[in-house]
């Protein structure tokens, strides 16, 4: 029985000391959520969204979860999709699917012409090139898309480039990149 009692005596700075650490983190939430700006409004689940322009599918855009914040601010506004995001892009004429975007999160900035895609992006295009970052933006009103993420794009026939940022058009058809390096397969029975 002492030395349950010593054993007590010994344990009870720490219990103390645990549950004042508690306290301290609890305190530190609340000061962090105090500080978060915006009104997040109730979450809006599954979100299967289709834009048309003249009657015709211009994107499809999936995502489990879509979060808004301060709705009653325009300016301020912008939606976030946390759990993952897919937005397939449709050619306006032929209406086939010519490019899919896919990232971990989703941020539509403003008056949504500004599309933000985050963590394990990849892109592809019609012609089947693959494009990676961790970053990429997507502007719907002037039709680019663009990074100042490093970027990595495995092209037909399996060639590679890098590069430290890209900029190209909503269709992947002509990207530019800056500081780029690549790798390319090279037949050497090819005849020249």
């Amino acid at each position: 029985m002492k030395n349950l009692q010593r054993l007590s005596l010994l344990l009870l700075p720490v219990l103390m000391f645990s549950i004042s650490s508690c306290e301290n983190d609890l305190n530190k939430v609340k000061e962090i959520a105090s500080n978060e700006v915006g009104i997040i409004v109730a979450p809006t689940i599954g979100v299967d969204l289709i834009m048309s322009d003249s009657a015709k599918v211009v994107f499809h855009l999936t995502a489990p979860l879509v979060l808004e914040y301060n709705p009653e601010n325009p300016k301020k506004s912008y939606r976030i999709a946390p759990k993952g995001i897919k937005v397939i892009h449709y050619d306006k004429q032929t209406g086939k699917e010519d490019g899919t975007i896919i990232a971990d999160t989703g941020i539509i900035h403003n008056g949504d012409k500004l599309y933000e895609f985050k963590k394990n992006v990849v892109a592809t295009n019609a012609k089947g090139e693959t494009y990676k970052s961790e970053q990429l933006f997507w502007d719907s009103a002037t039709k680019t898309i663009y990074s100042h993420k490093t970027v990595e794009i495995t092209m037909e026939g399996g060639n590679v480039m890098n590069g430290d940022d890209f900029v190209s058009d909503d269709k992947f058809v002509h990207p530019k990149l800056r500081n780029s390096k690549g790798l390319f397969h090279v037949d050497e029975n090819a005849t020249q």
